[in-house]
């Protein structure tokens, strides 16, 4: 044992580490991952102390990975040290893939990613979740919206399987029969389509690729890869640039978590889900939309299946849900009280509750209850 706790901490001493502490109270503009800000800027979001956090009584908690949950992270670092001030929490906003990289090699205590781990994903590395495995926990909703730039437009209805065709390359002028279709009394101009995706490896791609293959495989037959698997397009890094190419490019069509869009001042596609009305990206249908997911994983583990196909009345059907990596069993002594505590406090009504003044969805408060249960087993 004594062996193995000197491995552990040993780890959390790494550089990679200590960046994690040093970047801790980091903010960023919406839900996603915007331009850093430092010093005692806030964010719109009023902090305050929540009376009834069950705090740990002292410890330090690294985290790191999806940039989509950063803004919510540090909202929940910040009212939980106020209330909690012994205890130091830091989160690196890295990507998903570096979140998940340094929690599994050792060097922080949980990892946000954009989509859970599988059995396919590279194992914890020896030392790490001794006697148990790497979990998924969702904590954060975010609506991923599909931004236009056609002037003179400022209503546009696009269902899955038109978007699938637009990304594609398959329908290529916004005066296709198919989008008229949908948009009766819009003038559509004869203008070039011009899809845009992120380039690189994303959840958000992941995620709005999950849904046009779940909504419509025949016209979308690529898997729901963490990097672009349609016709290559325009492509540009990370969803401000995205949004920041659709707001200069007269023609443009995007994807982008909803506060990029909000912050440029940039229209969005309603979706027709066949529900008796077209569904808008909010941070409240966004929820309604998580509402209908299916946890279908065994023992703690909690990845989410979202039934894309849905027509629920103001389900809106794009959405990425971050979790939290964590060791269900075997998590460090050091670590764990702390752990337990902000996780059960980020999970909690408290935790949740101004995630839409931040550009979030709330997670359903039966996927929130379940997952106060589990943080409460960890061990």
């Amino acid at each position: 044992m004594q062996r193995r706790t000197g491995t552990r901490r040993s780890r959390l001493g790494t550089p990679a580490a200590v960046a994690g502490l040093a970047v801790g109270l980091l903010l960023v503009a919406g839900c996603g991952f915007g331009d850093p800000v430092s010093g005692d800027d806030r964010t719109t979001v009023t902090v305050k102390s929540v009376a009834d956090i069950d705090c740990a009584r002292t410890g330090r908690l690294p985290g790191s990975g999806s940039t989509a949950q950063a803004n919510a992270m540090s909202y929940w670092i910040r009212q939980y040290q106020q209330t909690c001030p012994p205890v130091r929490i830091a989160y690196n906003p890295v990507g998903t893939g570096g979140g998940v990289g340094q929690f599994l090699q050792g060097y922080t205590a949980f990892g946000g990613a954009d989509s859970p781990v599988g059995t396919q994903d590279p194992k914890p590395v020896d030392g790490v979740c001794p006697g148990g495995r790497a979990v998924s926990l969702p904590m954060v909703g975010v609506p991923i919206a599909v931004g236009y730039h056609i002037p003179g437009v400022k209503n546009l209805t696009l269902d899955a399987t038109t978007l699938a065709k637009v990304f594609d390359a398959r329908i290529t002028t916004w005066d296709d029969p198919a989008i008229r279709k949908l948009n009766p009394g819009v003038e559509l101009p004869s203008l070039r389509i011009r899809p845009v995706h992120q380039s690189g490896y994303t959840g958000t791609t992941q995620n709005f690729q999950a849904y046009l293959a779940g909504a419509a495989p025949k016209a979308w037959p690529y898997q729901a890869e963490l990097i672009w698997q349609g016709t290559e397009s325009a492509s540009a890094s990370g969803s401000a640039a995205v949004a920041s190419a659709v707001g200069s490019t007269a023609g443009s069509i995007g994807y982008f978590e909803l506060s990029f869009a909000a912050t440029r001042e940039l229209r969005t596609v309603r979706i027709d889900t066949g529900a008796a009305e077209p569904v808008a990206a909010t941070e409240q249908t966004a929820a309604a939309g998580i509402a209908g997911a299916t946890v279908v994983g065994t023992g703690k583990d909690m990845p989410l299946r979202f039934d894309y196909r849905t027509s629920v009345a103001g389900a809106y059907p794009i959405v990425l849900v971050s979790y939290e990596i964590v060791c269900d069993r075997g998590n460090r002594a050091e670590t764990l009280p702390a752990l337990k505590s902000f996780l059960t406090y980020v999970a909690s009504n408290e935790g949740q509750q101004s995630l839409a003044e931040l550009g979030c969805a709330p997670l359903p408060e039966s996927v929130a209850a379940e997952v106060r249960r589990v943080v409460g087993d960890l061990s």
